[in-house]
């Protein structure tokens, strides 16, 4: 039975759900219908004429494709491959092959989705309401994953930073509670899209991520400034440092869990 939970990103979906299909473990209108809380409209287009020859997708300029024409892509490029998760930062690009149009796109959207065997990156961005662009872009390098995190040590590491980040601002004076905050925590949570994981998914991917949503709100919640009293440029300065290790455990353990669904799925075609 699939799982309906929170998801992260669009190209986390992305990256679980095809890596399903090209396993096996689902069927292509189910990874078109997981996109769909994203957006009505989901477009796809080559970076330039050459991906476009290549993987039959629409060039630049053109009218855009749809997923159905990036999934057929992929099944020719790689037809038992797997895609992998990236989530670039500024001062934290793991996971990105190296120089290139996707790794700058990559960092601008602050996510992507790498599929190695078909030497292929795709990085979604809203067009309007309701529209999303996927852009296949050429890898020709992919490049190694990011170095492994498994979940315990993932799970770790949140709860570590948590504390940490607690105790750096009450020392600082800018954790101060707020009325209120814990209904914007709830609102930020209710407010992220819910779509079914595949049958399968592992129950440890899916604590793993809720537990990166609820941090990720908190974080939220950390950053807005006190009513009626900006801080100072030094406070604030200090409280970006204090939550950037965060910021960065949230995006580990995102990638940690997403990797073990893809491996899990991979592994055990259900259909």
């Amino acid at each position: 039975m699939a799982s309906l939970a929170a998801v992260p990103c669009a190209s986390a979906t992305f990256t679980v759900w095809s890596s399903a299909w090209l396993a096996g473990a689902a069927a292509p209108d189910d990874v078109l219908d997981a996109l769909g809380p994203w957006a009505r409209v989901h477009e796809v287009a080559a970076m330039d004429a050459g991906t476009a020859l290549t993987h039959a997708l629409a060039p630049p300029g053109a009218t855009p494709g749809s997923v159905t024409f990036l999934l057929a892509a992929l099944r020719r490029a790689a037809p038992r491959g797997a895609c992998r998760l990236v989530l670039p930062a500024p001062g934290d690009p793991r996971g990105l092959p190296g120089p290139g149009a996707f790794s700058r796109a990559a960092m601008g959207a602050g996510e992507g989705v790498l599929v190695t065997d078909a030497g292929l990156g795709l990085v979604p961005v809203r067009l309007a309401d309701g529209v999303l662009r996927w852009t296949a872009y050429p890898v020709v390098d992919t490049g190694p994953a990011s170095e492994y995190v498994g979940l315990p040590q993932a799970e770790r590491e949140l709860r570590d930073q948590v504390r940490r980040s607690a105790s750096v601002l009450t020392s600082l004076g800018v954790a101060r509670h707020r009325p209120g905050v814990r209904e914007e925590i709830a609102a930020t949570l209710r407010a992220r899209p819910r779509s079914l994981w595949p049958a399968g998914m592992p129950a440890g991917a899916l604590r793993v991520l809720q537990q990166a949503d609820e941090v990720e709100a908190i974080l939220a919640a950390a950053s807005v400034d006190e009513p009626g009293g900006a801080l100072s440029a030094s406070a604030a300065a200090a409280r970006r440092e204090a939550l950037r290790p965060l910021q960065t455990a949230v995006r580990v353990a995102r990638r940690a869990a997403v990797a073990e669904a893809v491996r899990v799925l991979a592994a055990s075609p259900l259909v």
